[in-house]
């Protein structure tokens, strides 16, 4: 097993100024060694981590990290840097920069070590030594915990600290005994980060010390990539409260149901642990029972109010909040079978033609021999997975406002959807009635006896009967009736409204170019392809073509006006082509990051004016992605191009028009981070 950091990947001397120009510098150490495959595919991923939540830690640290199907091995590089770099901590920029690199599917021996760091980066010593050290190689052997010529140092640290906490012991996964003799006050809690691998275990190395400074027993489950090993029930049973920090749902959640609980975002389990024990300690005080199902709604990047995971304890999410997360839960488990589907559909009409769609089955007729027949193959898998669609997007709504037990009436409710014909609209009212009903039947108190069959028999059975009721009794039928209207309503769409809808759309997908009014206004696109009309189809050509405009825009930016750009964002812009040709909003984020009030307005724009041509020219389209490579399955494609040609030259001349007045320049070529220092340039995630 080759080691996780070498001497080769250690800079002690990291002179990049942005968080980007990091994570090159260190990558490009990584791709030397050959543990990265492709350098612009990782960066790009380290990327779209970044720009779930940033990845600055308070104390100097900043910890871009990944997967990826990029990186052949897991890997550490370190960078030490003199000036500082912004990663997004509240206290300012870090000078302790660790870039953590792990293959999709890494072994838990692995993400077990990579845990490890992150827990060791919350002691004081190491990153001292850290700060300290001159000898790359040193430096290596320390991140690896080789510590030889410090032996008796650590073990006199040990023995001090052993004094100062005489009875501090590990209980449960991650776990401190109180310093009182008496009972101490006990606490059970859960982390959890969107890659678990680097915020999961700091979050739980942070609360342990805070209960070990407070005299408070903490334990802690880590649901990280190397699995979870659940608390024992007896520690659950007795523990007085109970805390969450963590960005993706909570695994098993109604086993804390009945305990104070304080639910926050990761970062502020890492950031403000003291705070959360104190404000678990209050709400247990005062006898705050709260059910885990009431709790703040999990989510990439939803952290308080705040949004930054540095709001009170006693903040819960806006209803408006946890509803969005409650429907994005939903659509991102569809949009796999959205993009599965509707490709295999495309590339069939692509080899048999449209009249591909009424061909027999082919379990009755099928030719290996023929075209037809396969194009007929395709088109019938794809149109099986489509027909999930409805179905998975209301369970999994569910999924996500009541977890597992959910999960059973919410796709019912999505399959009467589609019997009473209610299409779309009736899978989405479908998973919050099926969530809804779920919630309520935990909130009623059971025998002990009973509990252990409520989620797996009870809970399903009552609900799906529940949901079934409403579904085709109740709600079905005028959902039904709206969900004709909305599409007679799109069929149609000419002149004026159908330019107007395309507006709307092209601002919607640019403005957070994957974040939620993005992904919104795919879903209604999306929606549509489960019954495709000739509306539905020109809002999906909408929806595409303003969705490949920001990348496409900044690729053009960086080549016609190189000069307003960083080294490191014209090596961006390369890759920006491919991503924008093939449909990948993202691509562009880096450059709002860097340059929000100049980028995103900008792009938004250019998007508009795509979305709007889109639908004057009447293209369609059936395929639910492919950028570029679905052309030949666009209806009016000439147009559909000159549209996406035309929004992409506004947004930009608007972004090259706006930083050329910023009246500064970035610094030369040799200076991959600077560029401008007026008092508009921000840095956000977008």
């Amino acid at each position: 097993m080759s080691e996780l950091i070498t001497a080769e990947l250690v800079d002690l001397d990291l002179s990049a100024t942005t968080k980007d120009a990091a994570a090159r510098s260190l990558a490009e150490r990584m791709a030397a060694a050959h543990r990265v495959t492709d350098l612009d595919g990782f960066l790009a991923d380290v990327v779209a981590r970044e720009a779930q939540m940033p990845t600055g830690l308070d104390g100097g640290i900043g910890i871009p990290h990944c997967r990826s199907e990029h990186v052949s091995a897991p890997t550490l590089a370190f960078g030490r840097s003199g000036a500082g770099i912004d990663f997004g901590a509240a206290d300012g920029p870090a000078d302790l920069v660790f870039l953590i690199a792990a293959p999709t599917g890494a072994d838990d021996d692995h993400l077990t070590i990579l845990s490890g760091l992150a827990r060791r980066l919350m002691d004081p010593d190491f990153t001292a030594a850290l700060r300290a050290g001159t000898d790359p190689r040193a430096v290596a052997a320390l991140i690896r915990g080789e510590e030889p010529t410090e032996e008796s140092q650590g073990q006199e640290q040990a023995q001090e600290r052993a004094a100062t906490d005489p009875e501090t012991e590990a209980t449960g996964v991650t776990g401190v005994t109180g310093v009182t003799a008496s009972v101490p006050f006990r606490i059970v809690a859960v982390t959890s980060c969107p890659t678990g691998i680097a915020h999961t275990y700091m979050a739980a190395e942070s609360l342990a010390a805070a209960g070990r400074a407070e005299g408070v027993e903490v334990t802690v489950e880590t649901q990280g990539s190397a699995g979870f090993e659940k608390l024992d029930p007896a520690v659950v049973a007795a523990a007085d409260a109970v805390i969450w920090a963590h960005d993706v749902e909570v695994r098993e959640k109604a086993r804390f149901r009945g305990k104070p609980l304080v639910d926050v975002g990761v970062k502020a389990g890492i950031n403000r642990p003291a705070e959360l024990i104190a404000e678990a300690r209050r709400k247990a005080e005062r006898g705050e029972i709260a059910a885990p199902e009431t709790g703040r709604a999990a989510g990439p990047g939803n952290e308080g109010p705040g949004g930054d995971g540095n709001g009170s304890g006693e903040d819960h999410a806006h209803f408006g909040v946890r509803l969005r997360t409650y429907l994005m839960s939903g659509v991102s488990y569809m949009v796999p079978f959205v993009a599965a589907g509707g490709l295999l559909i495309a590339l069939s009409f692509a080899i048999g033609g449209y009249e591909t769609a009424d061909a027999k089955s082919v379990a009755d007729h099928f030719v290996r021999g023929e075209a037809d027949s396969w194009a007929a193959l395709l088109n019938q898998i794809g149109s099986a997975a489509f027909g999930f669609l409805v179905p998975v997007l209301a369970g999994y709504i569910a999924y996500g406002m009541a977890d597992r037990p959910a999960l059973v009436p919410g796709f019912v409710g999505g399959a009467i959807a589609l019997t009473v014909n209610a299409g779309f609209l009736g899978g989405l009212v479908a998973g919050l009635l099926a969530g809804a009903v779920v919630m309520a039947i935990q909130r009623v108190p059971v025998h002990p006896t009973l509990r252990g069959i409520m989620p797996v028999l009870v809970i399903p059975l009552i609900a799906s009967a529940v949901v079934g009721f409403l579904m085709f009794i109740v709600v079905g039928k005028p959902i039904a009736s709206l969900q004709n209207a909305l599409t007679d309503w799109l069929n149609g769409l000419s002149g004026s409204n159908a330019v107007i809808l395309g507006v709307v759309l092209g601002l919607m997908m640019c403005f957070d170019m994957g974040g939620p009014l993005n992904k919104v206004a795919y879903a209604f696109a999306v929606g549509g392809l489960a019954d495709p009309t000739p509306g539905s189809l020109k809002v999906m050509a909408a929806v595409m073509a303003a969705g490949m405009v920001p990348p496409l825009a900044m690729a053009l930016a960086t080549t016609v006006r190189r000069r307003l750009f960083t080294k490191t964002e014209r090596e961006n812009g390369r890759a920006a082509w491919v991503l924008g040709a093939s449909f990948i909003t993202e691509g562009a984020i880096p450059f709002a990051a860097a340059d929000p009030l100049r980028v995103i307005p900008s792009v938004m724009a250019g998007g508009a004016v795509t979305g709007a041509l889109s639908m004057a020219f009447g293209a369609t389209l059936r395929a639910p992605h492919g950028g570029v490579f679905v052309v030949p399955l666009i209806g009016e494609p000439f147009p559909y191009l000159l549209a996406i040609a035309a929004g992409t030259l506004v947004a930009t001349a608007l972004v090259v028009l706006l930083k050329g007045a910023r009246g500064t320049a970035p610094a030369a070529a040799g200076d991959p981070g600077a560029a401008g220092s007026d008092d508009s340039r921000v840095t956000v995630a977008a």
